[in-house]
């Protein structure tokens, strides 16, 4: 029998579970970080993301004796719908200087296209509406205490707010 005790584990989320199978992926598209692809909209701004997607990072060879410190920046390959390829031609130098920006270092030289149809992409929730102010200031009008009331108010106001998914 093992040292080890056995601890039982609750359960876990499935993002905890996926990552590191996702993570590699990547890493043999040659994506150091999954970021790249999961942050893409973040990274290009949401009009660049819908007409492309990341495929890889194609790295440099080293040549023997170079440390292993000083990597050369390496040449992203996007896919882009064929009717926005000379748009996104066009901005490559952006996306070079986006990509860089968001990791804090020169990771990426030049951008290769390929174009090819991309994956219909899931529109974003619509915001929700603000909360019913008359509705909510009546829910609430029966409660004494000042302090709770307030509390309540924040409360209504946030669930409002909040995506119609998570309500």
């Amino acid at each position: 029998m093992s040292s080890q005790t056995f601890r039982p584990r609750g359960p876990r989320p499935l993002a905890d579970i996926a990552a590191a199978p996702i993570a590699g992926a990547l890493r043999q598209a040659g994506f150091a970080a999954t970021e790249v692809v999961t942050r893409w909209d973040e990274i290009v701004g949401e009009d660049l993301a819908r007409r492309s997607a990341p495929v890889k990072i194609a790295w440099p060879r080293r040549p023997q004796g170079r440390d292993a410190g000083e990597q050369e920046p390496g040449t992203l390959h996007i896919r882009v719908e064929t009717p926005f390829a000379l748009d996104i031609q066009h901005l490559s130098a952006t996306i070079v200087e986006r990509v860089n920006a968001f990791f804090g270092w020169r990771c990426v030289a030049n951008v290769r296209l390929s174009q090819a149809p991309l994956a219909p992409r899931k529109p974003k929730p619509a915001r929700p509406a603000p909360p019913d102010e008359a509705r909510l200031a009546k829910a609430i009008e029966t409660v004494e205490d000042e302090a709770l009331r307030r509390s309540l108010d924040r409360l209504g106001r946030a669930i409002g707010r909040a995506p119609a998914g998570t309500r």
